[in-house]
């Protein structure tokens, strides 16, 4: 099992990891600015489900077999970045911001979910973290690797579900008071949009 210096180590590294704002906090953060902080949870759930994703590829190996093919790794970046572009575009030329302040979330609770377990598992930058980061605290002498990597992984999962949390919760309550305003209304999507089209052009930009 892990150590408790190396686990001390990991956590204290991570803490900081997961708040820097990178694409899952401000995926969060555009989702329940823009639907509420219901949507904003959801999208961190997804993010999360798609890490752990990740973590099972990591321990059961599958990652480092995209890492070493060049073909499989830019297939699974740019096929990423192009569903983050199509949620972009989606977003800006969205025209619900002209229904009443009443009208129901721009996007619900189980697509913003599904499209984040999607946008997650696709992003091979989180698959490259599994395999350069984690690796750098396991001890083989401490038992099984895998099983290491597992806690490891399952440690970031926590840790960054617990960010997007904190975001989505701090967002949605900002979100609701923007959203009373219609000249920030009209303009949310398209500020939204132009963020995930950033991250996508980001991650297809993404080296090896």
């Amino acid at each position: 099992m892990i150590d408790q210096s190396t686990l001390l180590t990991y956590l204290a590294v991570l803490l900081g990891f997961v708040f820097i704002p990178g694409p899952a906090v401000l995926l969060t953060l555009a989702r329940a600015t823009s639907s509420g902080t219901r949507v904003g949870l959801a999208t961190g759930m997804g993010i999360a489900v798609g890490d752990l994703l990740h973590t099972a590829m990591t321990a059961l190996g599958l990652s480092a077999i995209i890492l070493a093919s060049a073909v499989a790794f830019s297939f699974v970046k740019y096929l990423g970045a192009a569903y983050l572009v199509y949620l972009g575009l989606r977003a800006i030329l969205d025209r619900s911001h002209l229904a009443v302040a009443t009208a129901p979330p721009l996007v619900t609770s189980s697509q913003a979910f599904r499209q984040a377990v999607i946008a997650e598992v696709l992003n091979p930058k989180s698959a490259l973290f599994f395999l350069a980061f984690l690796p750098q605290f396991v001890r083989p002498e401490n038992g099984s690797v895998a099983l290491q990597l597992t806690v490891l992984g399952g440690l970031f999962v926590l840790m960054g579900l617990f960010s997007t949390v904190v975001v989505a919760v701090s967002a949605g309550g900002v979100g609701r008071i923007l959203r009373r305003n219609p000249a920030i209304l009209r303009w949310q999507g398209k500020v939204v949009g132009t963020i995930y089209c950033a991250l996508g052009v980001r991650l297809a930009l993404q080296d090896r």
